[in-house]
């Protein structure tokens, strides 16, 4: 791997790499937070930028080739996101549908699941959503409730979905939805997570909007699994190796998430650069005030370190570690989203009350920065993570 100077700094990266960073750059150019701020406030979705991105390879470039995907791995992904998101106009269901569905399937699905769903997903012409979290268990895996059982014994039996689930993203515009849920034997207290794909118009799933302060193109859903009846072959993978295929897909969501937050970071770090550059109140661009300049800098050093990190987890999990990968990745996350909020709450302040304005596009992110912080596992349970895992310190909980 070559040492390389690119537009966002010294990093470790391959040519092909920087490549494609700077072409994906282009593209979010092209469009960039007008496009988005305007697709938010019409209630639409952001379908022009997804086909392109599609059709230039960059959804699919971490899914296998021979399913018409890029070959490549969460290196490359994240490449993509992080740019898209330092042009302002980022796209969070490809943290769901080629990051973490798409990367389950690969890995564990049956070979009719691969020929079904990688080809589409690769291409963007069918999307996935992940459904986990749920409304009594938040981010504790082992309180999931909803369960699966069989109607009839054998393999063939057909399966009963039942629970329900909370902040799901994009499903109104989802062609399927990968959930998580237990096996009923699971309940006698050793997990034992299922992952199963299930069509958006299957009789007894239901969808209720939630409404969010939080303004962004994807919108969030509560589902309602009422015996959902699904075929046999809607589970993925092997049912008694559940941990292993649900991290499978984790690990992708928060390597990704940290490409998000950093993404956003670097969009609203070089507003406020380009304002302290240009910005007169006394003889001076504010700029050359290191009340001004020193906060952006530490900003900067955030940004670039998280992605550091970011790039170790992506290149552990690419390399098969996943013990590895889950530690970095969970590092990478946590990272990001502090080094986010920080960039954009510092650039909010740098623009003072020009900071609010629409105009200027800064204030929405506010909101939409503590994401990476929240979701999809909070910072304090990362810590509690870093804690007893890294450190062998004795459990909270």
């Amino acid at each position: 791997m070559s040492t390389a100077r690119t537009a966002v700094g010294t990093v470790l990266e391959t040519e092909e790499h920087q490549a494609l960073r700077a072409a994906v750059a282009a593209l979010g150019k092209r469009y960039g937070r007008d496009y988005m701020t305007t697709v938010i406030r019409e209630g639409s979705h952001t379908d022009e930028l997804w086909a392109e991105a599609a059709k230039l390879g960059y959804l699919g470039v971490n899914l296998p080739e021979e399913y018409g995907g890029g070959g490549g791995g969460m290196a490359e992904l994240s490449i993509v996101l992080e740019e898209l998101g330092a042009a302002g106009s980022p796209l969070l269901m490809m943290i769901v549908s080629p990051a973490i569905c798409g990367t389950v399937i690969a890995r564990f699905g049956t070979d009719e699941q691969k020929r079904t769903w990688l080809p589409g997903l690769a291409d963007g012409s069918l999307t996935m959503a992940f459904g986990i979290t749920e409304p009594d268990a938040g981010s504790n895996s082992h309180r999931i409730t909803t369960t699966a059982r069989r109607d009839g014994t054998g393999p063939d039996a057909d399966w009963l979905l039942t629970g329900r689930k909370v902040f799901v993203s994009g499903v109104d515009i989802a062609d399927a939805t990968l959930i998580v849920g237990r096996t009923e034997d699971a309940r006698s207290g050793k997990l034992k997570p299922c992952l199963f794909i299930v069509p958006r118009d299957a009789e007894g799933f239901g969808r209720n909007r939630i409404d969010m302060e939080l303004h962004a193109p994807e919108k969030q859903f509560e589902l309602v699994l009422d015996d959902v009846r699904l075929p046999p072959d809607a589970l993925v993978g092997d049912e008694d190796a559940g941990l292993l295929q649900l991290f499978a897909g984790l690990n992708p969501e928060r390597i990704m998430t940290a490409a998000f937050g950093i993404g956003m970071g670097r969009f609203a770090l070089s507003k406020a650069v380009e304002y302290a550059r240009t910005r007169q109140v006394w003889k001076a661009p504010i700029g050359s005030h290191q009340a001004i300049a020193h906060p952006l800098a530490a900003a900067h050093i955030d940004l670039e370190l998280s992605r550091l990190m970011m790039q170790k987890a992506a290149r552990l999990y690419d390399d098969g570690d996943d013990v590895g990968a889950g530690e970095a990745a969970n590092m990478a996350k946590y990272a990001a989203g502090e080094a986010c909020v920080k960039a954009v709450d510092q650039a909010v302040h740098t623009l003072g009350g020009n900071g609010l304005t629409r105009e200027y596009g800064l204030a929405s992110l506010i909101t939409a920065a503590r994401v990476a912080r929240i979701a999809p596992v909070s910072r304090e349970m990362i810590l509690n993570y870093v804690s007893h895992q890294t450190l062998g310190l004795p459990k909270s909980y």
